[in-house]
């Protein structure tokens, strides 16, 4: 496209006040080199997608502190029920969002079926929660970990300054809000290329402890059940620290107006992926306990160095390394998913105007993105933001449980929908109970002001949307106006068409 028809594009689609649909200059060389038409593109195919999800859930966690699950249910066979549980529970609620993605076929996951089932307040109530705090401080943290990691090997012996870490997260950041504000499909590859590197770390510690079990060493695996905590408590906070290694099967519904062919490759990858997880997470947990015992498991301080330290060594480095791949895989699949989230919530009319746009060269929603990283980066500011998170974390359940729920009231009230994955009403029922009890526990077991504080937080998003969105007050859309016009001419964006 050459300079004066991209300089036309883009006078001619800045939107004035009352939302006008843009007028586009056309000429025979922009007919030839434009876009069809502005949409986000099906560029996602099965093995993306399941590289999306793999990706995505298997980040440091598994590999740095799994001893969450076994400090609160206090016995090896217990642990690895729990962590067997967990996986179910996470394929039960995919199966659910299989059926609510394929039934309403646009991106924004929980947003747009909460939408749809409830009306605006709850839809926007997440969205404004999750936009604000968790997905951003989610992508913080990822890269925390992904600076930590990186920067250990030039500190041997120490613990690397803070403002170094920082800073590397800081550009891990950078690099990856460009790296998919560019293209759908280097991040694509990109993210299959870490699954890949992280799927193989994991084989190498499997493999690794199915030797260890072959030589004999089965002792932490006898009498697995002595010192068990079955607590009311210590039950929920179990679940509810591995159901937090488990996040990220719900990643795909965020995406799902870019998958290649929904209708089938949304519940397949789902199928595929999200197995796969439960088993790997399964054995690499075997083979932590066939080279340490649980004390020792909960004393160390990063579980898969420690492990391959003992066993993997002078190929030791390679759990250090391939951490490093594992996190930054990680945050590339949230800094995807959250874009989206943002855009579509945009889109509706829940946000800012400017972060609906999507770019004309690259066809990514890059104002969304560009968003959510400057959060992130703001959030990598403070000393501990795990803390922050974590609670928000229990918050999330709430808005899983309705978005199951909302399968079960659309089963009833909107009977005229199409429903090409339809699963049994029991499922999404479970699966809401079961989101009832890990919200109601954790605050009976261990109750903290700092739910109270999540709560208000989300409340507060009740004042937030009366102001800005009921009301929509006319001074708000003067301030934004010049705004919008000056960075969709900087960012080079256009308004996202509505897909026929």
């Amino acid at each position: 496209m050459d300079e004066e028809n991209l300089r036309n594009r883009k006078t001619n689609t800045v939107l004035n006040d009352e939302k006008q649909a843009p007028v586009e200059t056309e000429s025979e060389d922009t007919k030839h080199n434009a876009p069809q038409s502005m949409i986000l593109q099906k560029q996602i195919g099965l093995l993306s997608a399941i590289s999306l999800i793999v990706g995505t859930m298997i980040g440091s966690g598994i590999f740095i502190s799994p001893k969450s699950v076994l400090s609160n249910t206090g016995a090896v066979g217990p642990c690895l029920i729990v962590w067997a549980a967990c996986g179910v529970l996470a394929t039960l609620g995919a199966l659910c969002y299989a059926d609510l993605g394929t039934m309403i076929t646009k991106s924004g996951g929980e947003y747009s079926y909460l939408l749809e089932a409830f009306g605006p307040i709850p839809a926007f109530l997440y969205s404004w929660m999750c936009i604000a705090v968790v997905k951003p401080s989610s992508f913080a943290i990822i890269c925390l970990s992904f600076a930590e990691y990186t920067a250990t090997p030039f500190y041997p012996g120490c613990v690397p300054p803070q403002i170094i870490v920082k800073c590397l997260a800081a550009v891990g950041i950078i690099l990856i809000t460009l790296l998919n504000a560019i293209s759908v499909k280097l991040a694509n590859y990109v993210q299959n290329f870490l699954t890949a590197a992280k799927l193989l770390i994991v084989a190498v510690i499997v493999v690794a402890g199915i030797v260890l079990i072959a030589q004999g060493n089965t002792q932490n695996f006898e009498n697995s059940f002595d010192g068990a905590q079955t607590s009311f408590g210590s039950v929920s906070l179990a679940f509810y620290n591995g159901l937090w290694s488990y996040d990220g099967w719900n990643q795909l519904n965020y995406i799902t107006e870019e998958l290649k062919n929904p209708y089938r490759n949304l519940p397949l990858s789902i199928i595929i992926g999200i197995p796969l997880v439960t088993v790997c997470y399964i054995l690499v947990n075997v083979a932590y306990f066939a080279a340490m015992t649980p004390a020792e498991l909960l004393q160390s301080p990063a579980v898969a160095v420690t492990f391959g330290d003992r066993v993997l060594y002078p190929a030791s480095w390679l759990i250090p390394l391939f951490v490093v791949f594992s996190t930054f895989g990680a945050a590339n699949g949230s800094c995807f998913t959250a874009g989206r989230l943002t855009f579509v919530t945009a889109r509706e009319g829940h946000m800012v105007q400017i972060l609906s746009y999507i770019s004309i060269r690259r066809l990514t929603p890059a104002p969304a993105l560009i968003f959510n990283g400057l959060l992130a980066i703001i959030y990598i500011i403070p000393a501990d933001i795990n803390t922050l998170i974590n609670y928000f974390s229990f918050a999330s359940w709430i808005f899983y449980g309705l978005t199951t729920l909302s399968l079960i009231v659309m089963q009833f009230r909107r009977k005229d929908m199409k429903r090409p994955v339809k699963i049994p009403i029991v499922i999404p029922a479970v699966v809401t109970l079961f989101s009832i009890y890990l919200v109601v526990a954790p605050i009976i077991g261990s109750p903290d002001w700092a739910y109270l504080y999540c709560a208000l937080f989300i409340v507060g998003g009740l004042i937030v949307y009366v102001l800005f969105i009921y009301f929509h007050f006319s001074w708000t859309r003067r301030i934004m106006r010049p705004i919008t016009k000056h960075l969709q001419l900087l960012m080079e964006v256009v308004p996202a068409e509505t897909e026929q």
